[in-house]
This record gives C-alpha cells, structure tokens and sequence, in this order.
C-alpha cells in the first residue's frame, strides 16, 4: 500500500476609508456640494455577500456532497493511501467558501475568505451537533491558495478526510493575502493579525452555520500545521485574551510550527538555516515592515542589489519556487554570503554565490544576539530586550509568552529540516513550567504498548520506512515535513481531540 509522501504546499474587494470630495475651485468647495462622510470600516468577521456551495468534479459529475462512498474513492484517487492515514469516511461531506471582512497587519480594513467542511448523515457521529475545527494551512507561495478547492488542494483534502469525514465541522481560512483576498501582502507569523483573520473568518462561518446545515456544538477547537501550527497557538492566545465567552476552546493542536520564533531566528542568523530559509526570510520581513516594525529602512539594508528592487511583497504570489529561482528572484538555497560566519556544521548549502543577505546586516543581527542573548532558561526564555529591530519583532511574535488554559498537543518529527522539533520543545517546556496541560509528540519516536499514538507512530515509520526503500534518504528528508510528519500528526491530532471531548 503506498502511503502519502508529498503535501501541496474572485472575491476580492477594497475598502475606502474616505471618500473623494466633489468638484472644487480656488475658493473650495461649491455652494450647495457636501463632502461626502468617510465609509465606515466594516465590521470585524462581517460577511461579504452569502455563503457559496463549491461543486467538485467526482469522474465527470460536479457534486455539492460527497456521499462516504464517492469520498472514499475521490481521496483515494487524488492520494493514494489518504484512508490509510485518515480512516475510512463515517460521513458525507459538503463544502463551501465564505468571503468576510477583517484587517491586515498594520490594523486595516482588508477581507479574507475560507472554506467550510460540513459533515451530515446518520448515527451520532455525523447527524447531530458537531464540534468544530479551526484549521490553519502551512505556508504557500500561491496567493490563490484555496482551502475549498479540495480537487486541487491536497492540504484542503487531508484536513476533510482526517476531520469533515469523521464528524467535525471544519472552518479552514485562507489568510489575508490569499485565496481571492484584496490585501496586497500577507501577515506572515504575525500573531495578531494572523489571529485576528482566524477569529473573523470563524464569526464570518458562524454567520453562516444555519444556511449551510452546520450544526455547532458550541465544542472549539483550532489546529494547524506547520505556519498554520503557529498561528493555531496565535489563535488559541487572542481567544483567551479576549476575556469573553464568544469562545468555548475546549482543546487546541500546534503541528510542526515555529513557536518559539525567536530562537528560531537567532538559530537561523547563528549559521544554521532551514530548507526553504530564502523564502520565509523575505515572509517574514515583509510582514514586520508591513506591521511598522521596520527591520529596514530600506529593502536594500538588507538584501544584495540582485534582489532587493523586486523583493518587496514577491512572495506569496504567482510564482512558484523553481520559477522564483530561474527568474532570479530569489536563490535556492544561498542565504548566506559563503565567506559569512559563523556557518554550522551540515549548513555549508545555505551559504554561496549570488547569497541573498547582505553580511553586514547578518554581522548586525549577530552583534545584537551577542548583546542581548535570548533563551537562557526555560521559564523566561523572552527576557532579553534585544536592540535589533528584526530581533524585537521576533520576540514580539514569539508564542513563549502566555499560558495555554486547555489542554493543548504540539505534534511533530525530531528530524525536521524545515521547522526543527525544538520549537515544540521549547514551547512545551515553557507552557508545562506555566502549569498548563501538554502533550509533547514525536510521532518519528518508537512507541510502547500502552502509548494513544502508536497507531500514529508505527503508520509514519512504515511510510517512512517504504519511502527510503524506494528513494532513499534523500527523498526521505524533501518529504519530511509536509509529506511524512504531516497526516500521521493530524491524525494524532484528530484522536487527541476526541478522547479530550469524551472527558
């Protein structure tokens, strides 16, 4: 049986805050014309327009339900070994897209849109009352990145077949940025814009639960993988500062995000990059410049010259990764000048020719590390003040910095070469020393007889084992993270859900 090894990784409208005046002269405005009032800043989560069915095409037939049967072929048929991982479908499964108001990173008036995964039929599981699920998506570089285009999206179809199927209501949002959203840029791990456009986009579904036949149990619960695993814990934060009870959270997930940020960044600008660093560098710059964190004055403080004109909101766009690097737009893998250091041992490939950071802004970010050192415990790894404005921004954003207040999960692999573990270390560390209820999971560990995530465990050993059989351990590490850790994490995720609902 052949078992997932990849994960892929219009609406739109502007919103005037004033308006224009009429006609003037040299005198002002003309007798009897009155200046408009500004346009009010819709409101938070608001919808734009009516929930919208979206068929999928099912062997030549456009459907707006997925029965369990033609489910169970049309997953299996887009990823073989999806059910392997998933289960088979206890529910039929209709979709539809929701198009809503919220803000960017600077706090403006923007829109977003999201899917949402309706289960129905007989028996308990589907035709009464569901829980939800907040679902957030890893990172894209295709601003139409659409979780409810699940013919194409192969993310959008996992979180359907490991939770829609099984009996979840699922409200999976886009981001600002994305899927046919008119914000020119995306808040890239910028927790409060980041949470804000998750808490909009589930009061936008919520709006529309009754039209669509979702029947909310009031049970939250929010998960994401990878980017979306941080701004899961951004999500589960913003609810409880909220102080309200608009939020029943009765449990959250992180899988495989970069929550302890700051340390994430002081590890990658120490000389230890990640795959994909010349990519999320650029993200995760552009947001904080977008937010008024001003890492630079301008782009070109920062990156080389053959970069840095064309650099500004390149990514998520239009492009892929092979294009961005063909057209020059960006390196493939040179973060670094190769003379820069210090540069780690098994890193030497972020380091080259044609790098994308200049040395003397890295040379910058080192100094200030040096100054102001970060993570030197565990229970007050965010007590470093740090100078640099880069440095701010990531300890700003850095998730070690409240206490989760239900139980929570963080899932990963110890091998991961794009997000390393020790961000769900860290940030297990740090939580459980603030008294809150964590599960820590190496799903890539062996598992004893008495473990709730065996089953998890020995599925990733057995896809990862076939895979290396096959490819070898070349192949084994480009499908780490999104192709292997993945699906086995939220199916992990999925079983810790329902036993924490069966307490």
């Amino acid at each position: 049986m052949r078992f997932l090894v990849t994960l892929a990784c219009s609406l739109g409208l502007g919103y005037l805050l004033a308006a224009c005046s009429g006609g003037t002269t040299a005198g002002g405005t003309p007798s009897g014309v009155v200046n408009p009032a500004p346009l009010p800043v819709p409101t938070r989560g608001s919808l734009v327009g009516q929930a919208a069915s979206v068929a999928v095409n099912v062997g030549g037939v456009s459907l707006t339900t997925l029965s369990p049967m033609v489910l169970a072929g049309f997953l299996e048929s887009a990823q073989p070994g999806t059910l392997a991982v998933a289960g088979q479908p206890q529910c039929a499964v209709s979709v539809y897209r929701v198009h809503y108001n919220t803000v960017g990173g600077a706090g403006e008036a923007t829109d977003g849109s999201a899917a949402i995964f309706v289960p129905t039929g007989g028996g308990n599981s589907c035709g009464n009352s569901r829980p939800v699920v907040l679902y957030a998506h890893g990172t894209s570089l295709q601003k139409s990145y659409d979780m409810a285009d699940i013919a194409n999206n192969a993310e959008a179809r996992l979180a359907a077949a490991v939770f829609a199927a099984q009996g979840f209501i699922v409200v999976a949002p886009n981001y600002t940025g994305y899927g046919g959203s008119s914000l020119g840029y995306h808040p890239y791990l910028d927790r409060v814009a980041q949470a804000a456009d998750m808490i909009d986009a589930l009061r936008a579904a919520r709006t529309s639960f009754a039209a669509v036949g979702a029947k909310d149990s009031g049970k939250l619960m929010v998960t994401g993988y990878s980017q979306g695993g941080y701004v899961a814990l951004a999500t589960q934060r913003a609810m409880q500062d909220l102080g309200t009870n608009e939020f029943n959270l009765a449990a959250a997930s992180g899988m495989s995000g970069p929550y302890a940020l700051a340390r994430f960044g002081d590890d990658l600008f120490g000389g230890a990059p990640r795959n994909g660093a010349t990519v999320i560098v650029p993200m995760i710059v552009n947001a904080a410049q977008h937010a008024g964190a001003a890492p630079y004055a301008t782009p070109s403080d920062i990156y080389e010259a053959r970069y840095a004109s064309t650099i500004v909101d390149l990514v998520p766009g239009s492009l892929g990764s092979s294009d961005l690097v063909d057209q020059g737009k960006l390196p493939a893998t040179a973060l670094f000048a190769a003379d820069s250091q210090p540069q780690a041992a098994g890193y030497t490939q972020y380091f080259g020719a044609e790098n994308l950071v200049r040395t003397d802004y890295r040379n910058g970010y080192l100094a200030d590390m040096a100054a102001h050192p970060c993570d030197q415990s565990v229970a007050a790894p965010l007590a470093c003040a740090p100078g640099h404005n880069l440095r701010k921004w990531l300890v700003r954003n850095d998730l070690r910095s409240y206490m989760p207040s239900v139980p929570t999960m963080l899932c990963g692999g110890h091998a991961d070469p794009v997000v390393p573990f020790f961000n769900a270390t860290a940030a297990a560390g740090y939580f459980s020393a603030r008294g809150s209820n964590i599960t820590l999971l190496d799903i890539d560990d062996t598992s004893a007889l008495d473990d709730p995530y065996r089953a998890a465990k020995a599925g990733f050993a057995a896809a990862k084992a076939l895979l290396r059989t096959a490819s070898g351990d070349d192949a084994v590490s480009s499908a780490y993270h999104a192709g292997l850790v993945a699906p086995f994490c939220m199916a992990a995720t999925r079983d810790y859900f329902q036993t924490t609902l069966s307490h």
